[in-house]
């Protein structure tokens, strides 16, 4: 029996045909052909243990093409003894630039000018005024490789000042000039014109920005969030909005996705909403589909792939496992 690849999403720019030299592929958007899979590649979930456990016990491997495993249940998984690979550097760029987009266009009123001009109002000025960045405060949570590529883009290229919050890097490290560290996590909120979000969403960091977080941020201020939608406190979010706390805020991220058609931060002239696009450019898609590719081909020469979630699970269920004897 051949080794038995399922994918919710057929990877796409050629990655599904590499693996179909190797494998079996069977494209299945509900996933409820995956008994017997040596391998299911996650789109848009969820991978839990009911999951695990239909899928029986060949499950050797859960994949997904980009930087979140949220809609995997990796500690499940582990306890199974099955590897979860991600490819948390082929997006990083991509979102990045995504993120300075979403803060350049909020600064500069980009969207509220155009949706004026589209629906021919006549236009206020002084809702067209935009915020210049140069030499103002920019609060980054989360230092991984997308807040680093953020914080250096606004502090060499924009000018800005940047503080950035993250428990888990080494608060003594070198940083970019412009850039600071700190482990005080409100502080990165207080003086802050701009604050962004690049954390992922783990139980700690459900609402880890809410009610007392976005008032912290002086009156006048932006919220910019890429990386996840439920990391913030929606209905927080659109008070602090509507009361005229903040003075817009740049989402690539809903809670849920996507919104609903009622959602006010729609209708907000002042906030600019993107369907979770950060990640999907030409460069960051073909990384991420390959990158599954490249280490599907790994486990079946035998080697341990190079991106495992808990590289402690390997070599889990791939012990004493050959794809020459399937």
């Amino acid at each position: 029996m051949p080794v038995k690849v399922v994918m919710q999403n057929e990877l796409t720019m050629g990655a599904a045909d590499r693996i179909r030299e190797m494998a079996e592929v069977v494209v299945d958007p509900e996933l409820k052909q995956v008994s017997g899979a040596d391998i299911v590649v996650v789109g848009r979930g969820p991978a839990d243990a009911a999951f695990m456990s239909r899928a029986g016990n060949r499950l050797k491997m859960l994949a997904t093409p980009g930087i979140g495993v949220d809609k995997i249940d990796v500690e499940a998984a582990g306890e199974r003894g099955i590897v979860v690979i991600h490819n948390p550097d082929a997006p990083s760029q991509s979102t990045a630039e995504h993120t300075v987009a979403l803060l350049t266009a909020l600064a500069a009123r980009v969207m509220t000018g155009d949706r004026f001009l589209r629906e021919g109002r006549s236009l206020d000025r002084e809702k067209m005024r935009g915020t210049e960045l140069r030499g103002r405060n920019l609060g980054v949570v989360g230092y991984g490789r997308i807040g680093r590529r953020v914080a250096a883009a606004c502090a060499l290229g924009l000018g800005m000042n940047v503080r950035v919050c993250d428990p888990l890097v080494d608060q003594g490290q070198e940083t970019p000039e412009g850039v600071t560290l700190t482990g005080d996590f409100h502080s990165v909120f207080t003086d802050a014109k701009f604050v962004t979000l690049h954390v992922p969403l783990a139980p700690g960091t459900r609402h880890l920005v809410g009610e007392r977080e976005l008032r912290m941020i002086p009156e006048g201020g932006y919220l910019v969030n890429a990386s996840r939608g439920s990391v913030v406190d929606e209905q927080a979010l659109i008070r602090a909005l509507r009361e005229g706390h903040l003075a817009g805020a740049a989402l690539d991220v809903t809670d849920p996705e996507p919104p609903l058609p009622d959602n006010p931060l729609l209708a907000m002239d002042n906030v600019i909403v993107t369907p979770h696009i950060a990640s999907n450019t030409d460069l960051g898609v073909h990384a991420m589909m390959h990158g599954v590719a490249d280490q599907i081909a790994q486990v079946i020469a035998g080697e341990p792939p190079r991106s495992m979630v808990d590289p402690k699970v390997w070599p889990g269920r791939f012990a004493g496992w050959s794809a020459a004897d399937c």
